[in-house]
Order: structure tokens, then sequence, then C-alpha cells
């Protein structure tokens, strides 16, 4: 086996710390590691994947490990697991599991993503769940009485070299999510003998008990899925192995502050669907890899969480995500995006929301519909350009791509779990906020930052030639998202009616 290893010393995450009283972090040292040591990368190449399936007769022994829970040491890096505790600091409303055991038309979506910027990769990982309430296919009577549905759980990962993996069941009866928490996991295959976790269990327990499938918490996520071969139009691995564990830097809102609703505190209802939560905007991941035959090693690499749920997806959109800057003193985390989605009604009548969210230096700017205006053109692929504008501040960026885009998959009420957008994570930013004077105008620069590793990506359609948009929200929505409604403490009051998710 030949070993690369690079070691790169990383500046500390936060500088004078102490001098900024409003910027207060904590963590548990033994489960992450100093934000102040370097950050390692260590790249192992091997001619054979090391998890293998329990059928196989060629490197039996190694599948006999990976059944039962015996993970091989293959290099130094060794996340440390801590469960997930509750109360925890920077939890963001909408984080649990929405699902309401209704049998309406419904989806949840997770999006996962650690980027390593000494190598240039990144890897994307996605999970959903269709119309849970059916756990298998639906058959003829159920469709007579509810219509066409869709079932499932899906796993997919867009990572190094822009190559995919993507493995998929029609039924869910081994997911779980937490109602109120960031945890959700599936067994796509089990050990016949043990049952299939149903919540958050120690990482040997989990390799104990599942074969190929992941679970994922705030703080850990570890995986095993197979490609399924669905997947022949993209150049895909075999096999994707993974174990890392995750602190927090960013939720959604200022640093010891209470979060925020993504899309304000009307997402606690069913409408405006799909509804989105970014979970955690920046965090730091350590852990490994095991992709396409290749090791990778990570220490502090910045990392990101998201999701979204309703009864399907916008029917078209844009997205730019980025926490891997260059020329930025600390941590920087830019999510910005748009749809056009279908406001509730009998009618097919349809609206612009956009929103462009920033954190540095502990503090969150958010330009979103109720407290200012944004803009975008956005061409079919390769260019997007998104401004706008809050009482306060202005921002602007410009993401672009030569790279032609790697097709993925989303919940979609036409076809299930279907080809429906393309992302690419290498693209070229830049990222700038200024202060507004007096009369509106760009005032002081406070950050002017850019990226050779830009998420970039477009979904739906049709997408016949640029979409220019601006969107502001209409004045009784944006009057109402402005009054501070506290949602957690109402439904504390009566927390049988806390709805499932918040």
């Amino acid at each position: 086996m030949e070993t690369n290893t690079y070691s790169i010393w990383r500046a500390p995450v936060f500088q004078h710390v102490d001098s900024y009283s409003h910027f207060r972090v904590s963590w548990n040292p033994r489960s992450i590691g100093s934000p102040c040591r370097p950050l390692k990368l260590r790249l192992r190449r091997s001619s054979q994947i090391f998890a293998l399936n329990s059928t196989s007769t060629s490197e039996g022994n190694r599948s006999s490990a990976a059944e039962s829970g015996e993970t091989e040491s293959l290099g130094s890096v060794s996340p440390i697991y801590v469960p997930t505790p509750s109360n925890r600091e920077l939890r963001t409303p909408h984080s649990g599991y929405h699902f309401d055991g209704s049998p309406r038309q419904f989806f949840e979506g997770w999006y996962f993503k650690v980027s390593i910027p000494e190598q240039k990769q990144s890897f994307c990982f996605m999970y959903s769940v269709e119309n849970p309430a059916f756990q298998k296919k639906l058959g003829t009577f159920e469709e007579l009485q509810y219509g066409p549905r869709f079932t499932g759980v899906g796993a997919q990962i867009l990572g190094a070299d822009d190559k995919y993996i993507c493995q998929f069941s029609e039924e869910s009866t081994n997911f779980w999510g937490c109602r109120h928490e960031l945890m959700l996991g599936h067994t796509f295959v089990g050990r016949k003998d043990l049952r299939p976790p149903n919540k958050e269990v120690p990482p040997e327990e989990f390799n104990r008990r599942v074969i190929e499938g992941f679970q994922v918490t705030p703080l850990w996520h570890q995986g095993f899925i197979r490609d399924d071969g669905r997947s022949n139009y993209v150049d895909t691995v075999k096999t994707a192995r993974w174990e890392y564990s995750t602190r927090p830097i960013y939720g959604w809102g200022n640093v010891g502050s209470k979060q925020k609703s993504t899309a304000g505190w009307l997402a606690a209802f069913p409408v405006f669907e799909p509804h989105w939560q970014i979970c955690m905007a920046g965090g730091l991941s350590t852990g490994w890899i095991e992709w396409d035959g290749e090791r990778y090693e990570f220490e502090n690499a910045p990392s990101y969480s998201e999701k979204n749920w309703g009864g399907g997806f916008p029917r078209k959109w844009f997205w730019v995500q980025c926490n891997a800057f260059e020329g930025a003193d600390g941590e920087v985390s830019l999510t910005a995006a748009g749809g056009l989605r279908k406001i509730p009604g009998l009618t097919e009548v349809f609206e612009n929301a956009a929103l462009v969210g920033v954190h540095y230096d502990g503090i969150f700017y958010e330009f979103v519909p109720w407290n200012g205006v944004v803009s975008w053109e956005i061409n079919q692929w390769g260019y997007w350009y998104i401004s706008a504008e809050n009482e306060s501040h202005m921002v602007e960026l410009v993401a672009t791509t030569k790279d032609p885009g790697t097709t993925l998959r989303a919940p979609t009420t036409e076809a299930g779990l279907a080809p429906a957008c393309k992302d690419n994570c290498s693209g070229a930013l830049k990222l700038q906020i200024w202060k507004r004077t007096f009369n509106g105008s760009k005032g002081k620069m406070i950050l002017d930052v850019t990226s050779n590793m830009a998420a970039v990506e477009v979904g739906g359609g049709p997408w016949f030639n640029t979409w220019k948009g601006k969107t502001a929200a209409p004045e009784l929505v944006r009057l109402a998202l402005q009054v501070p409604v506290d949602e957690d403490a109402i439904f504390g009051l009566a927390p049988f009616f806390k709805p499932p998710g918040l």
C-alpha cells in the first residue's frame, strides 16, 4: 500500500478570541481537538476498498470484521464519539424530523458537506425519505385511495473528483429520525440476527448491527453504502465508508444568541412549502472518508449542514454555499439560495423566494425578503450573481464554474428520487459586504474574500434562459415575520402542541 501524507499548518481558527466579548464558543476538546492545532490531511491510496459485503468470498476476513463491527485501523486520525447532549448550544429551530404521521404528500431531505481545502476536494452527503407514512411501495388499493406516491430512503454522496454514489430502497421501515433534534439514520442491510438501530447508538454498536447504512447527529457522522447501479450517466464509485466528528461553530444566527429559523417563524406551519433550514452554517470536522480506493483523513475541516421538508421541491431553484475562503481573518460561511415555489391554494400561482446569509467574526449578516431586497441573475449553468441589502448592510457575490457539473437526485412528486439538479464544488467565488451609508450607498467594506471551493447548484426547471429576479415579501408577510415570535417559549407552555421537527 502506497501512502502519501500531507501536514499543513493552518492559522488559528479564531484570533484574539478574548478580545471579542460577544464571541463565546464552547466545545469538548476531547471529542474534536483544539481549533488551534495544525490541520493535518493524509491521503492514503490503496488498491482495495476496505469494507466489503458479507457475501464476498474474497477478502473474507475483512468482510467478517466489517459485519462484526471490528473496524481496521488504517490511519492515525481517530475521531472520538460523544453522544448528542440535550439543549446543546447553537441548535437551530427545525433541527428535528418533521414527519407528522399523516398520509399527506411529504418528503424530508438532509445535506452535510465536508471540504478539504488543501486538496481542493469536497464530500457532500445527501439523505432523503419520501412519504414515510407508507413504509413500503404502495399497493393497488392504496394508490386508489391516496393517489400515486413514491416511497423510500435514499443516500447519495458527491465526493472527490466529482465522482458519485447512490443507494436507494423503496422501503423506509429501517429509517429513523429524532422528533426535535438533528439525528437520523437508516439501515439498508443489517445483521440478520440483530435488530437495526432506531436511535443514535455508539459507533461500535452501529458497526456491529449495520452492514450498509448510516447515522448522523450534530456531532457525529458514520456509514457505509454501496452503489446500486442506477447512475450510469455519471462517474460512480462502488462503495464509500466514513466516520467523523464535528464541532459546530455557527448555527443560523449570532454566536452566543438564540438561533433563528431560516425562513422565519412561519416555517412552523405547513405553508409556503418546501421549507428550508440551515442547521450548521459552519463547523470543523475530524475523521476519515474511504472513497474509490483512497482514504482521506482530516482534522478541523470546514463543514456544513442544512435540510428541506414539505410536499415537494420548488419548481426551480439555485444555491451557492461556501465556508472555505481565502483572505479572511477567521471563519466565514456563506449560504445563498432562491427558488420558484407554489403559493398555497388551488391555483397554480408561484412566487420568487430568496435569501443570503453570511457568518463572519461571530456575527450573522442576514438578507431576507422581510428585512430588505434580494436580487439575482443566474445562468442555466456556470454563472451566479446575487446581491441583497437590508437596513444596515449590502452584499454582493459572484460565482462561476467551467466544470460541466454533476447531475444529482432530489425527491420529486413526479418521479420520486430522480435526477433534478446539477452541482459542482469547485466554483470560483467573490463575496463582499459593506455597511450602508446614511443615503443608502456602499460605505465601509466589512468583508472581501474569495474562494475556489464554492458549492454551486441549479435545479428544477425549465431553464430556457438566464433567470433574473428580485424578491421582497408582501407587506403583511414582512410585518408578520418581523414580529419576534419565540416558538420554543410558546410551545414550551403547551409541549403537546409542539409540531414535529421544531
